[in-house]
């Protein structure tokens, strides 16, 4: 959808899953939350999760707030664009079944008639038969309306194959909702960036051909964050997400059909939770370091799930500091790929590793590159490499090994 680097923004879905807290997704607390973002370091993007639309959608069957949550849309999003940010929206593949009897915006279609109804329906919503006229228009229907509100940005949540866990029977195969929202972005009246979401089946070379060729963001995995915990997340997760990164980077050189070929799709790592201090994020700073190099440095999307009243100074240098965006800048464009290193069983290889090397780059020119050596501690049980070994480790590695001899 025309876009050459991640979004940079803040995520509501951290705030309002975690226990203890006086947050509540509505309006007022979005825009308090949006007004601290630094917009002149690239933080823009105010993006809405689950809970900001109504049960019911408008007389054309289309996605609408909760008024009793986000009483003027329309006005958010005017006063974000006033400050120079931007307005993202969640949504999930289908439409509302209980909108079954109203008719799609400019034709005299029953948006029930355009229903799979061989497939389940879920969270209140049924899938569509993609082969019938009236469902681009329903996405295009929807798209408009977004953009007349002011929308600058889709997540697109329950994809299939993918979506484990759901606490649902989704549909086998909804990927086909990803190309109708792109062609809808394609014809309406400002840009859009869409994100698909969560843990796609990468593994499905048909359907990421199409994720890729449609959307501008891929989620690798489940969420990172301890809903209903006083804290964020534990590193617990973070290693897992480290983990499906690097399994995702390889893939585009294991898989023949993808080698040689842009990756055309932005790596989502899900929230990046670097802001708050340990009492709150649940990770010790040199953890947070640990987020913010491995998200800037896979070119991933940087959007913090932190409460931006209580950034501390590490959380400002982690998402504003000057050298880190201009590494940023870079790894948009050559994200990093592993190589094991020396004291592992494959130096130079690209296995999961407690002790791990990355490189970004070189650049075209030769010139440039960006090197990362972790340890990231014993297995927490996600992580995929089963080591156990505690404390400071040396990690070696040699430039031949890299490729930048």
């Amino acid at each position: 959808n025309g876009f050459n680097q991640p979004p940079r923004g803040w995520n509501s879905y951290g705030m309002q899953s975690r226990a203890g807290t006086s947050f509540t997704l509505n309006q007022g607390n979005v825009q308090s939350q949006c007004n601290l973002m630094n917009a002149t370091a690239g933080y823009t993007l105010c993006s809405l999760d689950s809970g900001w639309s109504a049960d019911g959608g408008d007389p054309f069957g289309r996605l609408v707030p909760n008024t009793s949550l986000f009483p003027n849309l329309t006005a958010l999003a005017n006063n974000l664009h006033s400050q120079g940010k931007l307005l993202g929206v969640y949504a999930l593949p289908g439409a509302l079944s209980a909108d079954a009897g109203v008719t799609v915006e400019g034709t005299n279609i029953k948006l029930g008639s355009l229903f799979d109804t061989n497939q389940p329906s879920y969270n209140l919503r049924q899938t569509f038969d993609f082969g019938k006229d009236g469902v681009q228009q329903w996405h295009d229907s929807v798209v408009n309306n977004w953009a007349s509100i002011g929308v600058d940005y889709i997540k697109l949540d329950f994809m299939t194959p993918g979506s484990p866990d759901a606490g649902e029977n989704l549909p086998a195969n909804n990927s086909l909702a990803a190309v109708a929202y792109h062609r809808a972005i394609q014809q309406a009246s400002r840009p859009m960036r869409l994100d698909l979401s969560w843990k796609l089946d990468r593994n499905s070379g048909a359907d990421f051909f199409l994720w890729r060729g449609n959307a501008d963001g891929l989620r690798l995995d489940q969420d990172i964050n301890d809903a209903g915990q006083s804290t964020f997340l534990g590193f617990n997760t973070v290693q897992r997400a480290i983990e499906q990164y690097r399994s995702f980077i390889n893939q585009q050189e294991e898989d023949p059909a993808r080698q040689g070929t842009p990756i055309m799709i932005r790596p989502d790592m899900d929230n990046m939770y670097t802001g708050n201090g340990q009492s709150l994020t649940g990770l010790s700073d040199v953890q947070r370091y640990t987020v913010a190099i491995h998200w800037i440095g896979a070119g991933a999307n940087q959007i913090t799930g932190s409460d931006l009243s209580q950034l501390d100074t590490l959380g400002l240098e982690l998402l504003y500091d000057p050298e880190l965006l201009s590494v940023a800048e870079f790894t948009a464009q050559y994200p990093m790929q592993p190589k094991n290193p020396f004291g592992t069983a494959n130096p130079g290889s690209q296995a999961s590793e407690q002790l791990q090397a990355w490189i970004a780059g070189p650049d075209t020119d030769n010139k440039n590159a960006v090197v990362i050596l972790a340890n990231y501690g014993p297995d927490l049980g996600q992580g995929g490499f089963g080591g156990d070994l505690e404390g400071v480790q040396l990690v070696n590695i040699s430039l031949s090994q890299l490729g930048i001899a």
